[in-house]
């Protein structure tokens, strides 16, 4: 009779123990994982990843750059981490933007072009504790430094020699100094110029424009040109044929004295060559040519040619 009761007592027991239990390490998990969340949201726990760098800022004001990849430890009211750097290759894009920027030529024309610039991180001291805000200067001397190249320019040069172009100014990103005796981009921001492209040049709308309209009326002008060149040619070659004719004429039905020349040409004058020949069906072979003198002269033409039949 006694055991029941006692047994369900130890059981009742032994729930309630394993209650607890499970309920203190739901807590202590709970204040753990608290604790190891607010350890990483503070960043005490810090983590360096490849080709990644973080400068960290100490209480007496001193700044000291991190690489070493790994986790790291900092003490989180003595430090603090300023920022973040990452050491792979970088792009810059001329005037800040993906899209086209207007610069002016040697020739004072406007164009559109896009550069991109790609740069990587050598020395971080000298990038991220003696530049404040160093992309933003970067952009500013990368920028100028361009337009000013690209400007000195002829038209014909950045549009149909770009390599040439594109070589000149990736020489002087890496080389030139910013002024004369100063530090070059490298020498100033501690990086490696890795590359530059010109990603695309070309003119504006309405001078694209204007170009077509130059385009067109010089076809034009070129199809006019020639035009009159065939018309000068078939003048040519009839003012020949028409020489030739009259000499055919002169010998069939001149005379050797020259005395029937003016009539001859008289006749070609008016024009009535083909309405003699036209009078000539009945089988004459003589045409009368009226002359300014009032005489006649009678002069033997030879027969009309028959249709064959």
């Amino acid at each position: 009779m006694t055991k029941g009761p006692v047994a369900r007592v130890v059981q009742r027991a032994f729930v309630l123990r394993m209650g607890r239990m499970f309920l203190l390490i739901a807590i202590l998990s709970a204040v753990v994982y608290g604790l190891v969340a607010a350890i990483y949201a503070t960043k005490t726990i810090f983590k360096v990843k490849m080709n990644h760098a973080v400068v960290l800022e100490k209480l007496g004001g001193r700044r000291e750059p991190v690489t070493q990849v790994g986790w790291h430890v900092r003490l989180p009211l003595f430090t603090r981490i300023e920022q973040e750097v990452t050491l792979m290759n970088q792009s810059l894009y001329l005037g800040g933007s993906v899209e086209p920027v207007r610069v002016i030529s040697s020739e004072n024309v406007a164009l559109w072009t896009s550069a991109l610039l790609t740069y990587r991180i050598r020395d971080l001291k000298i990038w991220a504790i003696e530049n404040q805000l160093p992309l933003g200067l970067l952009q500013g001397d990368y920028d100028g430094i361009v337009k000013d190249l690209m400007q000195a320019e002829s038209v014909d040069q950045l549009i149909s020699n770009r390599p040439e172009v594109k070589e000149r100014i990736f020489t002087a990103l890496k080389s030139r100094p910013i002024n004369e005796g100063g530090p070059t981009l490298e020498e100033k921001y501690g990086i490696e110029i890795v590359s530059f492209v010109l990603r695309e040049t070309h003119f504006g709308d309405k001078l694209v424009e204007a170009s077509e309209e130059k385009k067109r009326r010089e076809l034009i002008a070129e199809a006019e040109n020639y035009a009159a060149d065939q018309e000068a040619s078939r003048i040519r070659k009839l003012y020949a044929a028409y020489l030739e004719s009259i000499r055919s004429l002169q010998q069939e039905i001149g005379r050797d004295d020259g005395s029937t020349d003016a009539i001859i040409m008289q006749f070609l004058n008016q024009q009535r060559w083909a309405t003699a020949y036209e009078k000539n069906q009945t089988g004459q072979n003589t045409v009368v040519i009226q002359n300014t003198d009032g005489a006649s002269v009678t002069l033997p033409l030879p027969p009309p040619a028959r249709e064959e039949q």
